[in-house]
């Protein structure tokens, strides 16, 4: 009996995959859960100007009926508006005024002629005193700018503790207060006047000042008594009637009732109920993610790298929309939310990036704001940005989407418009830059998908239009060194690509492949028949083990050059797979009938693998048919397709093509597209006739 460690160990082995997939799943929706927690829904939908589609709606408790935004925003200006700011008296100020008196008169009396006559000086002293003390009392001010701007009448005037209202013609201005320092002297002599007053001038001060922290503490205050409700509807009212029109009135008060709902539910134990529904519809969404892969795309299932990367992706977007709405909720249509199908499209399919986009969008809108707004905005917009780039040949064409998206947005939202309020009276503008950004964010994908190909491997459209081009470096040393391996790798790919087309698969994928399938002839290119010129032939020098040797190790060393050359693996899989475990037969043919001995199979064959992809057997297949077809001496129709048949059907007997699951019924497709290219480009020609001298 195997101890309980062991047993444990192996059905933890023998269902790793399920259970990666298991914690996969759990993850991922313990992180919606967390995204979703505190979000508390209203179950009806409504809009203004709109019939009620539900049944009568009847308060079910006392609640207020709050105001608008508006309301309370014309309120508040009108409140502060009127507001009466407060000014106080400077006592340091008043203090210097007195001190700098004293200081002034002396300094002024001792340059005096009869300064000796001290009864006059106390006389003059204590009259100026007098004066000045009478000014700073009833108070000098300056007016704050914007309350001369506005042409304030009237303030409170806090001293101490004590604040009292005022009007601005009971104080002093230095302008009246130079004028009644004038009124007061008017009755002294000429030479006391122009003594006295010039030093009560200069030593007079403003000492009423605007207080800002009490005019903004009275201010925030004023602001606190706005009263954010007006009236009450009470439990077992009813608010509105089914197909009753949802004006302005009744949708505040709708709108009230959601407020209070959600605080209800929010602060009561059927808050936790609602965190579990949240997990129950987040368990079913991700569920039928994961069936869907599963059911419809089982390789990128069984792919653990492939998977995560898809649910990454996705997660991703919830969880930068969640932060943004959070953040502020007027920047929700400026999320780009249509760069997640883009990448799932760029890096895999058509039909697994609309499905992924679709569960991700109604994902962010259980917890976004008008979500059926939302919803439809960026379902449509999504789906149309993978359209956009079905065959994605150029990356150009990420900027011919990103003005699809703008336009979807734009064109839904004027069809909304109407809809809601049948004009586009209420056209936001706002909303529309809002759009533009997110369609111009979708090209992060540029260099997102970029750095997605280096860390995870994976192949584009874009990567394999730029290792197919023909003046890659690698490619042109090839067509420098081994013309003729070149020409041979064109045709493949030709044929390859179009078979692939015809049945199903990645053409691009397949044409580059092809195109570098044979780089290991670079090194001996000689030595393969497509590059030999004349009668000249190196093998003959060679034994047959010694040839079949060098034939097979072209892929090898295919391998080591692509490698070097920091070629991707999936290119690397071509070179690796194209004549999978077949014998050099030319040369071990040769060998079987020149010798008694036994013969090592392994000397005079190749290396493998098998091919495991359509595209990699249809390439080996390709690679064989091409290269056959160049030793017919008749190109007869029957003799295209007899070599066709031969040579595919002892690929299937040799089992060369069991990994690649491809079907009989492709697989007599495939020998139809070759015969078809093979006898266009064997085709008979006229004989042009030769002009009579």
């Amino acid at each position: 009996m195997k101890p309980v460690h062991l047993s444990i160990w192996n059905a933890l082995r023998k269902h790793y995959r399920l259970i990666n997939r298991g914690i996969l799943f759990l993850i991922s929706l313990g992180l919606i859960a967390l995204l979703s927690q505190g979000d508390v829904r209203f179950r009806y939908e409504y809009h203004k100007g709109k019939p009620w589609l539900h049944n009568d709606l009847i308060a079910p408790f006392d609640f207020p009926v709050y105001k608008t935004k508006q309301d309370i925003e014309s309120e508040k200006n009108a409140k502060l508006e009127n507001l009466t700011p407060f000014y106080k008296t400077d006592e340091a100020i008043t203090a210097l005024s007195t001190s700098n008196f004293n200081i002034f008169f002396n300094d002024a009396w001792l340059d005096r002629k009869n300064s000796a006559d001290s009864a006059h000086m106390k006389k003059l002293l204590t009259s100026g005193e007098q004066i000045l003390e009478e000014l700073l009392n009833t108070g000098v001010i300056s007016l704050y700018e914007p309350h001369r701007e506005k042409g304030l009448k009237q303030f409170y005037l806090l001293r101490g503790a004590d604040a009292r209202l005022f009007h601005l013609d009971t104080i002093h201005t230095i302008q009246s207060a130079n004028e009644a320092i004038a009124e007061k002297l008017s009755h002294l002599p000429e030479k006391d006047i122009a003594f006295l007053q010039p030093i009560l001038q200069n030593s007079l001060n403003i000492n009423i000042v605007y207080d800002s922290k009490t005019t903004e503490k009275n201010r925030q205050q004023a602001i606190a008594d706005i009263s954010l409700t007006h009236g009450l509807i009470q439990n077992g009212e009813k608010i509105i009637s089914k197909g009753e029109l949802v004006s302005a009135e009744k949708y505040q008060i709708i709108e009230s009732l959601k407020i209070e709902h959600q605080k209800l539910l929010g602060d009561s134990y059927r808050y936790y109920f609602i965190i579990l529904g949240q997990i129950i519809i987040a368990s079913v969404l991700l569920l039928v993610v994961f069936l869907f892969i599963y059911n419809f795309r089982r390789n990128i299932f069984d792919n653990n790298k492939k998977l995560f990367f898809i649910i990454v992706q996705m997660l991703m977007m919830v969880i930068i929309t969640k932060i943004i709405v959070g953040y502020d909720v007027n920047l929700l249509y400026a999320i780009p939310v249509c760069i997640t199908p883009i990448i799932i499209r760029v890096f895999f399919d058509t039909r697994l990036a609309i499905f992924i986009h679709v569960v991700t969008v109604i994902i962010i809108s259980s917890f976004a704001p008008n979500s059926y707004e939302f919803l439809l905005y960026h379902l449509i917009a999504g789906i149309v940005a993978v359209l956009s780039i079905i065959h994605m040949n150029r990356r150009a064409q990420l900027f011919f989407t990103t003005f699809y998206i703008f336009a979807t947005y734009v064109i839904f939202n004027i069809g909304l418009l109407l809809v809601f309020d049948g004009s586009l009276i209420n056209f936001n503008p706002n909303l529309i830059g809002q759009f533009a950004v997110s369609a111009v964010l979708n090209l992060l994908a540029f260099p997102m998908i970029f750095l997605y190909e280096k860390l995870f491997g994976y192949v584009t459209d874009f990567s394999l239009m730029e290792l197919g081009n023909t003046n890659n470096p690698l490619l042109r040393e090839l067509a420098t060194k081994a013309p003729g391996t070149f020409q041979h790798s064109i045709q493949v790919a030709n044929m390859a690509e179009e078979a692939v087309y015809a049945c199903g698969g990645n053409p691009l994928l397949v044409r580059t492949g092809a195109l570098y399938h044979d780089i290991g002839k670079i090194d001996n290119p000689h030595y393969f028949t497509e590059n030999q010129a004349g009668k000249i032939n190196p093998h003959h020098d060679l034994t047959y083990k010694e040839s079949a040797q060098i034939i097979t190790g072209h892929v090898i060393k295919g391998i080591k050059i692509a490698k070097k050359h920091r070629l991707p693996e999936f290119i690397i899989d071509f070179i690796r797979t194209h004549h999978g475990t077949r014998k050099a037969t030319y040369f071990y043919n040769l060998q079987l009938n020149s010798s008694k001995n036994a013969i090592n199979d392994e000397d005079f064959s190749y290396k493998g693998p098998l091919p495991f992809s359509k595209e990699t057997a249809i390439l080996m297949m390709a690679d064989a048919v091409e290269a056959a077809s160049k030793a017919l001496k008749s190109h007869e129709d029957d003799d295209i397709s007899r070599l066709v048949d031969d040579i595919i059907n002892g690929q299937i007997q040799e089992k060369q093509l069991e990994n690649s699951n491809l079907s009989f019924k492709e697989i007599n497709i495939i020998k139809d597209v070759f015969k078809k290219k093979l006898r266009n480009i064997y085709h008979a020609r006229i004989a042009y006739p030769v002009a009579k001298k």
